[in-house]
């Protein structure tokens, strides 16, 4: 069976989603505490993580990385 569009067919009713969908004033999903401390360990893991290498170890990770981008073209 096909699929039907989630457009409404009367064109006030397609106008009036476009601008809800434009707008969009509703309220924002709540964000899991979970998410939170996951985003502050993220924020602060790739400056200890430098932090932590030494310059010729930054280095090689620096060289493999720029290999695998130039490699693939």
């Amino acid at each position: 069976m096909a699929k039907r569009s989630k457009k409404p067919r009367d064109i006030n009713a397609l106008a009036a989603a476009i601008v809800t969908e434009a707008t969009d004033e509703s309220e924002p999903r709540p964000v899991s505490p979970k998410a939170l401390v996951g985003r502050l360990g993220g924020l602060k893991g790739g400056e200890a993580r430098a932090a932590k290498l030494s310059k010729q170890r930054r280095s090689e990770i620096a060289r493999k990385a720029a290999a695998a981008r130039w490699g693939k073209r």
